[in-house]
């Protein structure tokens, strides 16, 4: 099932203006660990619905949004996140990070990211610009 919603995370509207403005502040070698980190699990997440890996998928998800993937359903994230209509291909074409919240851009898809203890996870996949508003997400953490 598709959820019509932008990411609960961060103000995905003001997202794109913030990051470009603050990499061009400081600089991108600020951030240019983070940066590496955060296109390594965009691509990680999109290997692994590229090779139908659904648990290695599900535990790159954000936890509030497997979550809400798991409860929209009523099933296993495992189970659910085979079904998505999710891209799988074509490289990184950018990456922005601010802070704890990271931005991946593929042709056809866009990937939100938050930093967590235990790695940076996937807040909102299948994310397509929608002018005038917020991004439109197939999965996101509500």
């Amino acid at each position: 099932m598709a959820h019509q919603r932008a990411p609960g995370a961060f103000p995905v509207p003001l997202l794109a203006p913030l990051l470009a403005a603050t990499l061009l502040l400081t600089g991108c070698g600020a951030a240019g660990g983070r940066t590496a980190e955060v296109r390594d699990a965009a691509v990680a997440f999109r290997e692994g619905l590229r090779t139908k890996n659904a648990a290695a998928t599900c535990a790159l998800l954000a936890p509030a949004t497997r979550e809400t993937l798991e409860f929209s359903e009523g099933k296993p994230c495992v189970t659910v996140i085979a079904g998505e209509q999710l891209p799988t291909g074509g490289p990184v074409r950018g990456v922005d990070v601010y802070g704890n919240q990271g931005r991946a851009v593929f042709e056809g898809d866009t990937l939100f990211l938050s930093r967590f203890p235990d790695g940076w996870k996937v807040v909102a996949a299948g994310c397509t610009p929608d002018p005038g508003r917020p991004y439109t997400c197939v999965v996101d953490g509500g």
